[in-house]
């Protein structure tokens, strides 16, 4: 055999080597690491570009695309939407839905609801039944079986009509369980589930499994106070959080707050992030940026991205 062909196949073997143990370092990341699509940019195309060639992601959670939310998509936004998906062989972990992000019948309007940005959706309680049919139906078109929901805007005091909400919820659970999916409570400080405590009661109160919570922390952190991790964290069911947004907060003075980046701010995500490993977690965590201090959506969600990583190095998490 002559030098130079030698040399070749040695070339390929160490090429085929390299690539094998690339493959492994990426399946070795215990995690769905992902990011909300529009939190990049209104044009899908280039936040699933970014999110698979520059972020280096196999997965991304779904939203709104071209300013249109999830949930109000037509036929053809919906197979464009899966084009672009194959296009960057990107996985869908959740549908980031707005299920039950309303008032409450029988209780006081929400002093929330006016104001709060409901990312291109605005679907009153009438609608919700025929919604969650519409959401279960895009589960199976985009292929995951999780959908986010909350549990009504938040009210001064939620006690009288908690039976209601949880009715409501538990219902929406066994339709989902029947079609072999989830469904995601978010802890979102706006709505009546806010803190990781908030959770733990709900989660309690409607045991069917296909009922799940999607961990927030930057959420819980905006209660003054509160101690997303390891305070509220230890106190829920592990085997119950079936997904985790990632972002960071900052408290201000009169118990207000504002976004940081994910390596900045109250959420301990070192120790979030080695717990989760430590617990068998392995669904999605997504980066859900919010904070705009990089100036656009996009530029802020590449500095929290990077942040989000150089976070998991430092638990020694390889992703």
């Amino acid at each position: 055999m002559s030098v130079s062909r030698r040399n070749m196949i040695l070339g390929m073997a160490a090429a085929t080597a390299s690539t094998k143990m690339f493959a492994q370092t990426v399946r070795a990341c215990p995690f769905r690491l992902a990011v909300i699509n529009d939190e990049i940019s209104p044009d899908f195309d280039h936040a699933c570009y970014v999110a698979s060639r520059d972020f280096s992601l196999q997965w991304i959670e779904l939203r709104s695309m071209w300013n249109t939310n999830i949930s109000a998509l037509t036929s053809a936004q919906i197979d464009e939407s899966r084009k672009i998906l194959g296009k960057y062989n990107l996985r869908v972990t959740d549908l980031a839905s707005p299920l039950f992000k309303t008032d409450l019948p029988g209780a006081p309007v929400s002093k929330e609801s006016p104001h709060r940005d409901k990312f291109k959706a605005d679907f009153d309680y009438k609608e919700q039944d025929a919604l969650l049919d519409h959401l279960i139906d895009l589960s199976k078109q985009f292929g995951t079986d999780r959908i986010r929901c909350f549990d009504f805007w938040r009210l001064d005091d939620p006690k009288p009509f908690r039976a209601e909400m949880n009715r409501k919820l538990g219902e929406a659970a066994e339709k989902c369980a029947k079609h072999n999916l989830v469904l995601l409570l978010e802890n979102e400080m706006a709505c009546n589930t806010g803190s990781g405590e908030e959770a733990l009661a709900v989660l309690n109160a409607i045991p069917n499994p296909a009922f799940m919570l999607n961990w927030d922390p930057g959420n819980a952190a905006t209660f003054p106070g509160n101690v997303p991790y390891p305070n509220a964290y230890d106190a829920l069911p592990k085997n119950r959080i079936g997904h985790c947004h990632v972002k960071n907060a900052k408290r201000l003075p009169n118990a207000k707050w504002d976004w940081e980046p994910v390596d900045i701010g109250i959420v301990d995500w070192v120790g979030q992030f080695k717990a989760l490993q430590r617990d068998g977690y392995k669904y999605g965590v997504s980066l859900e940026t919010h904070w705009r201090g990089g100036g656009t959506a996009e530029a802020s969600t590449r500095i929290s991205m990077k942040g989000l990583k150089d976070t998991l190095q430092k638990a020694n998490i390889p992703c």
